[in-house]
């Protein structure tokens, strides 16, 4: 049994740039599997060799939180002063601080 294309999941891409240190989401697309989302997020989304690394994620197992629950859900962090860099000196050979 095959799906059509309107089956298909949606999938978001996340780019490293040369230059990053992180992943940046990008943009999402549509494929048949992982290995295909990876092919096409890379030809759609680092055509110009800009990337090192492409991660890409099923939308629907992403978890996230609404910005309704920023109030409620980071409260319990306010608590935990010693989470604060202010009470760290961070030598100045410690890269990306």
């Amino acid at each position: 049994m095959s799906t059509t294309k309107a089956e298909w999941p949606l999938y978001e891409v996340f780019v490293r740039g040369k230059r990053g240190l992180n992943h940046v989401h990008v943009g999402s697309l549509h494929a048949a599997d992982d290995q295909m989302a990876l092919r096409h997020a890379r030809d759609v989304y680092t055509r110009r060799n800009e990337g090192v690394s492409i991660w890409v994620v099923k939308a629907g197992d992403i978890i996230a939180t609404s910005p309704s629950e920023k109030d409620p859900f980071f409260a319990p962090s306010g608590d935990k002063v010693y989470r604060h860099p202010t009470f760290y000196d961070i030598p100045d050979n410690v890269p990306h601080m």
